[in-house]
């Protein structure tokens, strides 16, 4: 969940600050709070926004929003590419104990030799 980058899409006419996932903190300091959209244009829609605007009823800032959809679609695109990075770890560590399973194997045929 990391918080601030480059441009979202907003209400607002303003340029807002990009957050990748879903945001814990403005840029400003201030949690960030759910809320519901009432305008006509996305009725009941949820968003997150800056704490601080909303207890004080800023309109066009530049503190934080994003809307819960495109936060949880970004969040599941992050947690993908860590699975894949992870699976292919694993798969990296398999080769390498593969290799240390015939290395073993190899020592202990050389062993035998050596003891005969």
């Amino acid at each position: 969940m990391s918080n601030i980058s480059g441009a979202s899409s907003g209400s607002s006419s303003t340029r807002r600050e990009r957050v990748v996932g879903v945001p814990t903190v403005c840029w400003c300091g201030a949690q960030i709070v759910g809320k519901i959209s009432k305008l006509d244009s996305n009725p009941y829609r949820r968003y997150f926004h800056c704490a601080y605007v909303v207890s004080n009823k800023l309109m066009d800032d530049n503190h934080v929003f994003k809307w819960v959809d495109e936060a949880l679609l970004n969040e599941v695109e992050r947690l993908s590419s860590e699975a894949k990075r992870l699976e292919q770890m694993m798969r990296e560590s398999e080769i390498v104990f593969d290799g240390v399973e015939y290395e073993k194997v190899v020592f202990d045929k050389v062993l035998m030799k050596v003891k005969k």
